[in-house]
C-alpha cells in the first residue's frame, strides 16, 4: 500500500468525482482510476459505486474515509513532531482563523495566553475561510482552528477525530446604516413583498452556514436580495456605506451601535447567539502544540 493512495482517495472524497480529483493530484484521469482501484484491490472492498453516474462510496468507503483522514492526519502531525524533537524544524504552533476573529478577538486572546507564561509562543496564523480551514485541519495541515460554532450549522471538525472548547459568547446581529430620521435604511420585515438588500458570506465561509440555518429554521420569513458577498471586515464596511443589511458579531460592530454609524435592522428575535472555539485533533500533537492547548485550557 502505498501513502499516495491515500492522499488520492482524499482528495477523491473532496472534489466529488475523479476528473476534478484527478486534476488536484496533477494526473490523468485514467492513470487516477487506477491507483484508487489498487487501493480498493490492496483493501478487498471497493470504495466506490461505479453503477451511478454521481460519485458515491459505498458503507466500506464511508467507513474507510475516516480512517484514511486519520492516518494521513497523524502521520503529518508526527512528522513535525519528530522534527521539533530533532531541532530540524521551529516549534511553530500553526493556528487557522476565521476572518471575523483574526483582527479582533485573536490578538487579544493571544495577549492574554503570552501573559500566563514566560516563554514565548511563536506562532504561524493563517486566516482563511472556514470550508478552506476544515480541509487544512483534516489534512493535518494546522494544530488548531478557532472560528464561531451555532448548533445548527456543525463542522466537520465535530466528528470523532477533533475535541473543541468554547472561549467565549457572541453573537451575529442583523445591522444596516440609519436612515436620516429614525430607524435602520434596510430594516427586517416579514412582508414577502418587500425585499431587503442582503450583504451575504461566500458559500465557503461557516458565518454563511450560520446565518442560513438561522433563517432555514425562523419562522419569520423575509425576502432577500443578495447584493454583494464578502468576508466579515468588508461586509461591515459596506453595511456602514449604507449598501444593505449583514448579520456581524456583536462584538465586532459594537462601537459602531454606540456611535449610531450602524443600528439594528431587526429585534432580538433575528439574533443568532455563537461561541468562540477552538478545535484540535484529538490524537497528540508536538510538544509545543501540546503545550498551547494546556495554556489555552487552564
Amino acid at each position: 500500500m502505498e501513502l499516495a493512495w491515500l492522499e488520492d482517495f482524499g482528495a477523491l472524497i473532496h472534489a466529488g468525482n475523479f476528473s476534478r480529483a484527478a486534476s488536484t493530484r496533477c494526473v490523468t484521469q485514467p492513470a487516477f482510476s487506477r491507483r484508487i482501484r489498487a487501493l480498493e484491490e490492496w483493501l478487498g472492498v471497493e470504495l466506490v459505486n461505479r453503477s451511478t453516474h454521481q460519485m458515491v462510496l459505498t458503507p466500506a468507503g464511508k467507513r474507510f474515509a475516516v480512517i484514511a483522514e486519520t492516518v494521513l492526519r497523524d502521520i503529518e502531525h508526527g512528522r513535525r513532531e519528530v522534527q521539533e524533537i530533532a531541532g530540524t524544524s521551529a516549534s511553530m504552533v500553526k493556528i487557522l482563523v476565521t476572518h471575523a476573529l483574526a483582527l479582533n478577538f485573536f490578538p487579544q486572546w493571544l495577549a492574554t495566553l503570552q501573559a500566563m507564561t514566560d516563554t514565548a509562543i511563536p506562532i504561524q496564523l493563517t486566516a482563511d475561510n472556514m470550508g478552506t480551514s476544515e480541509q487544512m485541519m483534516l489534512s493535518g495541515k494546522a494544530h488548531f482552528c478557532l472560528c464561531y460554532f451555532h448548533p445548527g450549522a456543525p463542522s466537520v471538525l465535530d466528528g470523532a477525530g477533533f475535541q473543541s472548547i468554547s472561549l467565549e459568547s457572541d453573537a451575529l446581529v442583523p445591522v444596516s446604516a440609519p436612515r436620516e430620521t429614525d430607524g435602520a435604511l434596510h430594516a427586517l420585515t416579514d412582508d414577502p413583498d418587500h425585499p431587503v438588500n442582503l450583504l451575504a458570506y461566500g458559500a465557503e465561509s461557516g458565518m454563511d452556514r450560520i446565518v442560513s440555518a438561522m433563517l432555514d429554521a425562523s419562522a419569520m420569513r423575509a425576502n432577500f436580495t443578495p447584493v454583494f458577498t464578502s468576508h466579515t471586515l468588508i461586509l461591515a464596511r459596506m453595511a456602514r456605506d449604507g449598501k444593505g443589511l449583514a448579520w456581524l458579531p456583536l462584538s465586532i460592530v459594537a462601537d459602531d451601535l454606540k456611535r449610531g454609524t450602524l443600528v439594528r435592522a431587526g429585534d432580538a428575535r433575528w439574533d443568532i447567539p455563537v461561541d468562540v472555539r477552538l478545535y484540535r485533533p484529538r490524537g497528540r500533537q508536538s510538544p509545543s502544540a501540546e503545550a498551547f492547548w494546556k495554556l489555552a485550557t487552564a
